[in-house]
């Protein structure tokens, strides 16, 4: 089974990811947790050029620098992990690209879809817990750390916009949750969500 985990940056994905992989190790699933980007030696180098505060990119090289990132991270981390029967957990994957260079950009979402289906071999999540929450809260938590965190609210009003719509396209992979709410009470809705779904062998 493979899991991710989307929403716009300060949501709570690290946390959430965290947490539900600490429960299925408990329960003995066999859990393997990665992330995009930097999920591979290659990622971290790409990360690096992506996040850089004073670089500004144009939008066609930052997708296919995200592009590049998801192509490694399959082929070496995704595709053995699914060989091995992992439960594969994923903080962001290929919706990510859609929200942020797609509706924050505004670049071709079919575009992006024709090559997202490309880079990932067609391999997509069995489950995607979107957590959503306002730009504006979200922008209280923390302090922005990197290029895309500082972006203005416009563009993070635009990709939370933009990820509620790809969730309305896929109602039964993708799930939305609050997370305006304490870490705790959103992690018992994902566990239940989860078990469930492994309930059901997928």
């Amino acid at each position: 089974m493979f899991i991710s985990f989307e929403g716009i940056d300060k949501s709570g994905k690290s946390t959430q990811v965290s947490l539900l992989a600490d429960f299925l190790l408990k329960k003995n699933y066999p859990i393997a947790v990665t992330k995009e980007p930097g999920g591979t030696d290659l990622g971290k180098l790409i990360k690096n050029l992506l996040l850089m505060e004073d670089k500004k990119i144009n939008p066609f090289a930052e997708l296919f620098l995200y592009l590049a990132d998801r192509a490694q991270h399959v082929q070496e981390v995704i595709v053995p992990l699914l060989k091995e029967e992992k439960l594969i957990i994923s903080d962001r994957y290929a919706d990510a690209t859609l929200a942020y260079q797609g509706f924050g950009r505004g670049l071709s979402f079919e575009m992006i879809q024709k090559l997202n289906d490309k880079v990932t071999q067609g391999i997509w999540p069995n489950l995607t817990f979107l957590l959503d929450i306002e730009p504006e809260l979200a922008m209280r938590r923390k302090r922005a750390n990197d290029r895309i965190e500082k972006e203005d609210l416009t563009f993070h009003r635009k990709v939370r916009e933009g990820y509620l719509k790809i969730a309305k396209l896929c109602p039964e992979r993708i799930k939305v949750i609050k997370a305006d709410e304490s870490p705790l009470f959103i992690h018992e809705k994902i566990k239940k969500i989860t078990l469930e779904k492994l309930s059901h062998g997928v």
